[in-house]
């Protein structure tokens, strides 16, 4: 695989991992070949589109992943140029298996389709479904509680050091009480790779999203300024402060709406593809062939029989 590689890798030191994610050219323009196939731009933009939209311009920017997922793409297409020499492709049952799975791809592409369709569907009755979250609020207000928060800062030391965890979780909690600031502190001590930006400060937490010896720490404090003692979680020792809290409170249905119209949509969404599932299923013309599904059943041996055990006098 190494070998195969090595032609791109060439072409990347070549070309530069900036220059090969700035190209702008056309869609048959050669990105890297080898003595089998090209890798063109088309084949990349293709190959994009399987990663969501919302990060492709994250992955383009990486010239670590954008050459990873070129490389990936001259193998493959190298491996299959290989199989075609190979006269796999002339296999009867492998043809099959290429058919087969030529037909599961577009019945992904076609339950793609129902589940956007759909979703135009619900936003453009829009106004009929918010009446029917109101509802839907009006009926389940408890389900809709914004549970009690704290909003917490700590300073963390890793479970990697050790035994010298505890030991500086407990200096730094004697620096704080002696006046230290807890941004600063944090910011110099803590192994929270985050602190640095911002002073290790969590921000605003329910009792489910910590860690539970973290989170009952943090709601065992009282007051805003509070100190923790030194808490041990699975990341290591910390120093907690509270620096607020916030009781349950129900939300209004305005605060509610999008979470509830979401749900909404996932729900009316689910709702069209099953019952297009359940029409091929329950399809008037369908015929079945019921003595040739019955002859794929395989019989199976009985197990053996163990021996009976003896009676205990």
């Amino acid at each position: 695989m190494h070998r195969t590689l090595s032609a791109f890798a060439i072409a990347a030191l070549l070309l530069g991992a900036d220059c090969i994610a700035q190209v702008a050219g056309t869609p048959d323009e050669v990105l890297a070949e080898n003595a089998l196939v090209k890798l063109t731009r088309s084949d990349y933009e293709t190959d994009l589109l399987r990663v969501p939209p919302d990060m492709r311009n994250e992955l383009a920017a990486s010239p670590k992943r954008l050459t990873m997922m070129l490389n990936t793409l001259l193998i493959d297409k190298t491996l299959a140029q290989e199989a075609r020499n190979a006269g796999l492709d002339r296999d009867p049952e492998i043809a099959r298996r290429l058919a087969l799975e030529t037909e599961r791809f577009y019945a992904q592409l076609m339950l793609g389709k129902i589940e956007r369709d759909a979703a135009a569907e619900f936003d453009a009755k829009y106004q009929e479904f918010l009446a029917k979250a109101r509802e839907t609020y009006a009926l389940n207000k408890s389900q809709y509680m914004v549970p009690e928060q704290v909003d917490v800062s700590h300073i963390l030391f890793a479970a990697k050091r050790g035994d010298a965890a505890l030991e500086l979780a407990k200096q730094a909690r004697a620096k704080l009480l002696a006046g230290a600031d807890f941004a600063e502190l944090a910011s110099q001590m803590s192994d929270d790779p985050t602190a640095k930006q911002n002073g290790g400060h969590v921000g605003w937490l329910a009792a489910g999203k910590m860690d539970p010896a973290f989170s009952k720490a943090a709601f065992d404090m009282k007051s805003a300024g509070d100190l923790s003692e030194p808490v041990r979680s699975r990341l290591g020792w910390h120093i907690i402060r509270l620096d607020g809290r916030r009781p349950a409170h129900e939300q209004t249905f305005e605060q509610a709406q999008k979470q509830i119209m979401n749900e909404l949509k996932q729900r009316y969404i689910q709702d069209v593809r099953q019952a297009k599932l359940e029409a091929i299923n329950k399809d008037p013309n369908m015929k079945v062939n019921q003595a040739a599904v019955d002859a794929l059943v395989v019989k199976l041996p009985d197990p053996p029989q163990l021996p009976p055990r003896p009676a205990i006098n």
